[in-house]
């Protein structure tokens, strides 16, 4: 028997004998979790049910402002971007991204959007307008994959939001991932650590009886270490931000979230 028909016909025999499956490996299984799947039935009910759900007031008034003409040039976000519906499709999931050679987060997308083409001022961050407007874009890519992936524009800012993830900050001495990577799962405080992914920001938690953005959150993270905060809408911020919605691209889209 030559070599070639000792592959074909022992080699498999071997392998069942073995237990080994003999055909290509499966795909490594997704074990990453939304932070849905950690609430009790009610809050997933209330996010789930638009008429629960409490966000449902920041999505209409982020619908009246994208048709509400203003700023110097009195145009409407809907003057340049259309049937939000249809043209706003996919756009949240594609942020934080590189605009301009800078990054960009929705909310900063936002703000630039206001100054360059309505000649109108800022929304200041987690202010109710800002907060509405993002919500609302957000939504029209509500259940659509996160589209986040490494390109030679945005190389750098991941890698330093990746940093940022893995540095030990604050007085206790913690970082994002020893809590949000290493812990995942256990408890503290009676409560199970999530695996951070970003899938529904803004938000609304319960526990701020209103919505709130992810810079929000992390900066709650900051204080819970006993670290200096990232200012609203620094490079910092948003290089953290690109690399945890990274980290959860292929998740759907959530928005509107709702938390405990």
């Amino acid at each position: 028997m030559n070599l070639f028909i000792f592959c074909c016909r022992v080699l498999p025999i071997l392998a069942i004998l073995l237990g080994v499956d003999s055909s290509l490996a499966e795909p490594a299984k997704d074990v990453r979790q939304s932070s849905y799947q950690l609430m009790t039935p009610e809050n997933q009910a209330m996010q789930d049910d638009p008429n629960l759900n409490p966000a449902l007031f920041w999505v209409m008034d982020g619908h009246s402002l994208w048709k509400e003409n203003t700023g110097k040039k009195n145009v409407s976000c809907a003057s340049c971007h259309g049937d939000s519906s249809r043209k706003m499709v996919g756009v949240a999931t594609q942020f934080p991204k590189v605009q301009k050679g800078k990054l960009q987060t929705l909310e900063g997308q936002i703000n630039q959007c206001r100054t360059s083409r309505q000649e109108a001022p800022t929304f200041a961050y987690e202010s109710k307008e800002l907060l509405a407007l993002t919500t609302f874009v957000a939504t029209q890519s509500k259940g659509l994959p996160i589209a986040i992936q490494e390109t030679p524009q945005n190389k750098k800012d991941l890698q330093e939001g990746r940093q940022i993830f893995h540095e030990r900050m604050g007085q206790l001495n913690l970082s994002c991932a020893q809590c949000h990577q290493d812990r995942a799962g256990l408890k503290l405080g009676g409560s199970l650590i999530p695996q951070g992914h970003p899938t529904a920001y803004p938000i609304y938690r319960i526990e701020w009886q209103t919505m709130g953005s992810l810079q929000r959150r992390l900066r709650n993270c900051m204080s819970g270490v006993r670290a200096k905060q990232f200012e609203y809408g620094s490079k910092e911020m948003a290089q953290l931000e690109l690399f945890l919605i990274w980290r959860a691209r292929g998740m759907p889209l959530e928005t509107p979230g709702v938390r405990p």
